[in-house]
């Protein structure tokens, strides 16, 4: 199972939104997808309808107690597609992770022992800080996505996050990789979008993905309906945008899918 982390320590960036929909259009690619909501707001999963009567068993429960992985995956509306959702719990378990010997490996324990061969692909959606949970998936994660907003600020927080990553390798994993850049809330009427995507191709070159991820009301509309943007309106220039970006996250993958 290819394990990627989709993290970006800045609010607000199209974390979810990139989880969901990417999730969305690899299980429509024929791509058996696990997504991990390590978010404590828990929106990936209110993204994909799963109710709050449905997150008995959750990703609290994945890290901090014995509950294995299959006990925690909610099968979601879309075909290929499961999850493993969050509760507010989540936002306790920075500070219970103290108490435990290898807190900053509990995620990668629980995949390594739950990995029995159902899916082909897990995302794991990190919450807006660069704290132990978003730790736990970076060392679990054998690569990294990083939704970038186009914006000012967007370099600085980026630089932070790489070092971060550097930090990471040397500590805990030492095979983890940038898997590449996802420029997001893009506003081809604004020359700031457009600055801010030539800054950032001109400093990180082919690892910034082609496709653009566009500012489209569609994408925010979606969540509410409990539904991928992808599903709520295949037609609209968000949805257009994550099956594009899809295509380029399966050519950047390793060519060991499992058999279908």
């Amino acid at each position: 199972m290819v394990r990627i982390a989709i993290a970006n320590q800045k609010g607000g960036v199209g974390k979810t939104t990139t989880a969901i929909n990417a999730a969305t259009a690899l299980a429509a690619s024929g791509w058996k997808v696990l997504l991990i909501d390590l978010d404590p707001q828990g929106n990936a999963s209110t993204g994909l309808g799963v109710n709050q009567s449905e997150r008995e068993n959750n990703s609290y429960d994945l890290l901090i107690s014995d509950i294995g992985l299959s006990d925690c995956v909610v099968k979601t509306r879309v075909p290929g597609l499961d999850i493993v959702p969050a509760t507010v719990d989540l936002s306790g378990a920075e500070v219970e992770l103290v108490e435990f010997e290898e807190r900053t490996h509990r995620l990668k324990k629980a995949l390594d022992e739950g990995d029995d061969g159902l899916w082909d692909i897990c995302l794991i959606d990190c919450p807006p800080s660069l704290g132990l949970l978003t730790l736990n998936a970076m060392v679990a994660a054998e690569s990294l996505l990083v939704p970038l907003q186009c914006e000012f600020f967007a370099l600085e927080g980026l630089s932070q996050l790489l070092q971060t990553v550097e930090r990471i390798r040397a500590r805990f994993n030492r095979g983890l990789s940038v898997m590449g850049v996802v420029l997001t809330m893009y506003d081809r009427r604004n020359k700031l979008s457009e600055q801010v995507s030539d800054d950032v191709r001109a400093c990180l070159g082919n690892i910034v993905f082609d496709t653009v991820i566009p500012r489209n009301v569609r994408l925010s509309e979606a969540p509410s309906h409990g539904l991928p943007a992808l599903i709520y309106d295949h037609r609209c220039s968000g949805s257009e945008a994550y099956i594009n970006l899809a295509r380029e996250l399966i050519a950047r993958l390793p060519a060991r899918k499992a058999a279908a």
